[in-house]
């Protein structure tokens, strides 16, 4: 099997070289292409108004001065297009990607660009605590757990433009409770924190970031799995029409 490995977290993220441990025992075809910077929140974000390069570092191990969707881009269709992955990888990302999140998450979003390749795509995410602070994530569930969590998935036939998104809960290895399939979840918006500042000439700036949530999590979900002490799984789908509605919009606009 031939493995891609992305990510957003940048090349030199720790997150990476645990994934690729993980992914060395599948296969020993394995690939990296992942942006030359961090791109946390960046979503499926493309880049059209610079041109991007791609820099060498190693056999099969390259950096791309874009977005993770770029690498992606760049990584089937022109790094690896005589020979396409058979498998996309994205992460392990630092920081959960739950809930509504994932409409934020460059994580993610590379799966997701991966799935539109027609390449089967998993995201993964490594929750933490408030001791998470600088290079202070521990991705000890993720490096312990990460072969489990991937074997029953490894080689299953996903649904024609879905992806699966696993989370790892912010708990050391002995302590994770085990594996469950749950649904996306949903955050209270009002969980960001807008920090504002001045800089020395004396003009307002704004740091968005995202402080301790209070939530309380329906259950089955991605939120609650975690906060249970889970590894959460969740099959995603690209196409987001809600079925539903197509009835009541079709009679407001006369049937059209």
């Amino acid at each position: 099997m031939r493995i891609l490995l992305t990510n957003d977290d940048g090349v030199n993220a720790p997150g990476l070289k645990v994934l690729e441990a993980i992914a060395r025992q599948f296969s020993d075809d394995i690939w990296i292409v992942a942006p030359a910077e961090e791109n946390s929140g960046a979503g499926h974000s493309l880049t059209l108004t610079r041109p991007v390069r791609i820099r060498e570092h190693g056999p099969k191990h390259y950096s791309v001065s874009g977005t993770p969707t770029d690498s992606v881009m760049l990584a089937v269709g022109e790094i690896m297009k005589d020979c396409l992955p058979d498998l996309i990888l994205s992460g392990v990302n630092r920081g959960a990607n739950l809930g509504d999140d994932v409409t934020y998450s460059g994580t993610v979003s590379a799966a997701m660009e991966g799935t539109l390749a027609g390449v089967r795509s998993i995201a993964l995410s490594q929750v933490y605590g408030k001791a998470g602070l600088g290079d202070n994530v521990s991705f000890d569930a993720a490096e312990k757990w990460g072969k489990r969590a991937l074997e029953p998935v490894i080689n299953l036939e996903f649904a024609p433009r879905t992806l699966i998104n696993i989370n790892f809960p912010a708990l050391a290895a002995e302590q994770v409770k085990g594996i469950r399939v749950v649904r996306q979840g949903f955050h209270d918006y009002a969980r960001a924190a807008i920090v504002k500042g001045t800089d020395p000439r004396g003009y307002d700036y704004y740091w968005f970031g995202l402080h301790g949530i209070e939530h309380t999590p329906e259950h089955e979900t991605d939120l609650e799995s975690t906060g249970d002490g889970f590894i959460s799984v969740t099959p995603l789908q690209l196409d987001l029409t809600h079925q539903q509605s197509l009835p009541t919009l079709s009679s407001a606009y006369g049937g059209a």
